[in-house]
């Protein structure tokens, strides 16, 4: 039995999606382990660049590696995000928000103009499944809960933003569907769903190569 080395993989992957920044750059930065191997690859460069982090973590990691990170205020647009998922399906639809980071990263790859997405070969899945990570409004909490049948709150500190976090268990089998409901549910800040039309590339680890998959409209 071949034993696949997961972080020999995503360490792969993030260095290349580092070697897609050039001097000058406005990079959003996600959150995660596998953005951390990003972080030490763009300091190891030395890159005249400037970051938007979407966590606290990611800041404070990213200022470690020498990046300068400065707040998402007065900025239009960033000329690359790159982040990390926790499912990626053939489409190249998302599940992201292990880390309850998923609103703000939701943020910051919409302002991208192009949004790389860098997993280990295990994210990738057939059909996307349950949960979906949530975070939800603290205000009429108990209401959002009563139309989101199958959601559970975790046992995790707020949001940096005060958010709420969640899971929603059950059936995800149409994520087209299933984002739209969310996108239209009071009280839903942000969920984990992230479409293809978002996507610009995921650069995917695989043994000792990176391949790259396009997204499926």
């Amino acid at each position: 039995m071949v034993t696949v080395d997961h972080e020999h993989e995503k360490q792969a992957a993030a260095e290349a999606a580092a070697n897609l920044v050039t001097d000058g750059m406005l990079v959003g930065l996600g959150t995660g382990s596998t953005v951390a191997y990003l972080l030490a690859a763009l300091g190891r460069r030395n890159l005249a660049i400037s970051c938007v982090a979407t966590s606290p973590a990611t800041e404070a990691l990213a200022t470690r590696h020498g990046l300068r990170i400065q707040p998402f205020e007065e900025i239009d647009h960033l000329d690359l995000a790159v982040d990390g998922a926790d499912q990626v399906d053939p489409r190249c639809w998302l599940i992201k928000g292990g880390g309850g980071a998923h609103t703000r990263e939701r943020i910051v790859a919409a302002a991208a103009y192009r949004f790389v997405v860098i997993v280990s070969s295990n994210k990738l899945v057939e059909r996307l499944q349950a949960p979906v990570p949530l975070e939800l409004l603290a205000f009429g909490l108990d209401s959002t809960l009563a139309a989101l049948s199958g959601a559970v709150l975790r046992s995790a500190p707020r949001t940096p933003d005060g958010g709420v976090l969640a899971d929603l268990h059950g059936d995800v089998s149409d994520p087209d569907q299933l984002s739209a409901r969310l996108n239209a549910t009071p009280g839903v800040v942000g969920h984990g769903l992230f479409p293809p039309t978002m996507v610009s590339m995921v650069l995917i680890g695989r043994g000792g190569e990176v391949e790259s998959r396009q997204p499926v409209a």
